[in-house]
């Protein structure tokens, strides 16, 4: 009897374990969401012309990615149409300046929808950025950010994908599907995170505590 009752301890805890380990594999597979509203990116070249020389950011709160932050500042840019007041200024300043906006605000600013991961800007549209003491006009860097998943080395391994690489996600919940052409962007700087911006995010029910998968 005695020798029963261990041996049935021992299944049972062979069981519970199993099941904890499924629930970490299966949790490690889901990947947090970052839902975005337009915001611009400025060189400390633009930023000066637009506040003042030698003018430093104000920040008011980290982003999830290392290194990043809202800033107190914001801008108007002005489109052939029209324009769009009180857009959230990023920080740190960049080499160049970069405005990411929704795709249905290209059309009250009048501009092409230009869909382009961050840092490529070659072939974009054009926008007039005002601020509090001056403005500027850019030739490009009006961009509709595609979605994009930022990861580690590791985590990119761990997910079985890698930098570069273009996969889908997807979401399961009432009004969820799947996304296709999602960029992965791995690096030691980053951390796991999927980016959407809004208008995607609201057409999918998606909310920051959401979680999505991969599927290739």
């Amino acid at each position: 009897m005695d020798n029963c009752e261990e041996i049935l301890k021992v299944l049972l805890e062979a069981i519970k374990s199993n099941g904890a380990n499924n629930g970490v594999q299966q949790n490690s597979s889901e990947i947090p969401v970052g839902i975005s509203n337009r915001h611009i990116h400025l060189s400390q070249k633009d930023l000066e012309s637009l506040f003042g020389k030698d003018y430093e950011l104000t920040k008011i709160k980290d982003l999830s990615q290392p290194g990043q932050y809202a800033c107190k500042e914001v801008v108007t840019i002005c489109g052939p149409k029209g324009a769009i007041e009180k857009v959230r200024i990023l920080g740190p300043v960049r080499s160049k300046t970069q405005v990411e906006v929704l795709a249905g605000d290209c059309i009250k600013l009048g501009t092409v929808p230009h869909v382009k991961l961050s840092g490529d800007l070659s072939r974009t549209s054009g926008i007039t950025v005002v601020g509090a003491k001056g403005s500027v006009q850019i030739e490009e860097g009006l961009i509709v950010a595609q979605r994009h998943i930022h990861m580690t080395p590791e985590n990119a391994r761990n997910l079985g994908v890698h930098d570069g690489e273009i996969v889908s996600i997807k979401f399961d919940d009432l009004r969820g599907g799947i996304y296709s052409n999602v960029a992965i962007r791995a690096n030691d700087s980053s951390k796991l995170e999927c980016h959407l911006d809004i208008e995607e995010a609201n057409a999918m029910g998606i909310n920051s505590k959401s979680k999505i998968t991969i599927v290739k």
